[in-house]
């Protein structure tokens, strides 16, 4: 079995250890990789030479860098997982996909616009570049057990999904990719939407503190996702069919669904909760299968487009008051664009609503 060598591109520090200003992802990227067979972290790139040193240390890297090209150049590795912030993934993308790698796992949200996103994607596909994005809970157990009760027909015809999350952007992102799972990856078709910014920012980019957004799929299944806060009833996305309703809930029970016939929802047993490190390490053993066997992982950048397109479809909406048709024909970040040109300004953050 041929060693893959790995490299990584930004570095960061642990979760929730001093100076730490995200999640640590790099970390969680290599517990995967480290557990793999046949595969060695061979170098890193972080332009804080104390946080690529830690990083080598711990994972016995021989290479440290502050320059990701150098870095490319002389480690020749054949995969690359990239964990910096969206506005810098498609610049390092498309460079270390001319470096001649074999695949390259890039963190979420996808790009900070709609242009970059899809022109990142182009050029891994140009150079024979397999691209993923770490859209990590395809490989939860609770996630995959909904998506058998939809695609087995257990909940009937799909008619309608929802999702509640914090924003649409950078939780949103996961939360569609995993809409689009249930719904047998079918493109959507349309959007419409509307926003209320307070000023915040995950990652350098712009999120709205509330949202609202309706999406329309090709077979006619929509979603309607509710950006801002949580539902009183802990539900984070529900399916509804022509036989039934399954949904997804952040405390006990994670899963429940309803049937014609039933009096209430009823438990739906899972093996795991919401979140859970296993799920991160199943995403890197997808991506080394993918290029071991050459065949293609639930993270392809083409899983990611669909999701990242209904994010900047949504923000259009909002810029043009109007509802969206797809495939969508802008290339910035609506939202990005109507803060720059004073069109929308920072508002007072709502009130909570009282939880029941």
């Amino acid at each position: 079995m041929k060693t893959l060598k790995v490299a990584f591109i930004g570095t960061g520090r642990p979760w929730q250890t001093a100076g730490a200003t995200g999640f640590g992802m790099a970390y969680a990227h290599a517990e995967g990789y480290a557990k793999l067979p046949g595969v060695e972290i061979v170098a890193c790139a972080d332009l804080v030479p104390a946080n690529g040193e830690a990083f080598a240390a711990k994972y016995g890297a021989r290479g440290v860098y502050t320059d990701y090209p150098t870095m490319l150049k002389r480690e020749k590795p054949h995969i690359v997982s990239i964990c910096t912030w969206p506005h810098l993934h498609a610049p390092m993308v498309i460079a270390t996909a001319r470096a001649g790698v074999k695949a390259i796992h890039c963190e979420k949200p996808m790009a900070e616009a709609w242009g970059p996103a899809k022109k990142m994607a182009a050029e891994c596909r140009k150079h024979g570049v397999k691209l993923t994005f770490n859209h990590q809970r395809r490989f939860g157990a609770p996630f995959q057990v909904l998506a058998r009760l939809c695609q087995t027909g257990k909940l009937g015809k799909l008619w309608r999904m929802e999702a509640y999350a914090s924003n649409f952007y950078d939780w949103g992102t996961h939360w569609l990719d995993m809409l689009n799972k249930f719904n047998g990856e079918v493109p959507a078709v349309s959007v419409i939407g509307q926003l209320h910014w307070t000023g915040g920012r995950i990652f350098g980019a712009p999120c709205e503190r509330e949202g609202v957004y309706h999406v329309r799929y090709k077979n006619d299944v929509e979603t309607i996702f509710i950006a801002g806060g949580n539902r009183p009833d802990r539900v984070c996305l529900r399916v509804s069919g022509s036989k039934g309703i399954a949904e997804l809930r952040w405390e006990a029970p994670v899963l429940r669904m309803w049937t014609k016939g039933r009096r209430d929802f009823e438990n739906v047993p899972v093996p795991e909760e919401l979140h859970g490190g296993i799920v991160q390490e199943r995403a890197i053993a997808s991506v080394v299968k993918a290029v071991r066997e050459g065949g293609k992982s639930e993270l392809c950048a083409d899983n990611a487009l669909r999701s990242t397109e209904v994010i900047f479809a949504g923000y259009e909406s909002s810029r043009r008051h109007c509802r969206i048709d797809l495939p969508l024909k802008v290339e910035d970040n609506p939202l990005e664009a109507m803060i720059k040109s004073g069109a929308v300004k920072a508002q007072p953050k709502p009130k909570a609503p009282k939880r029941r």
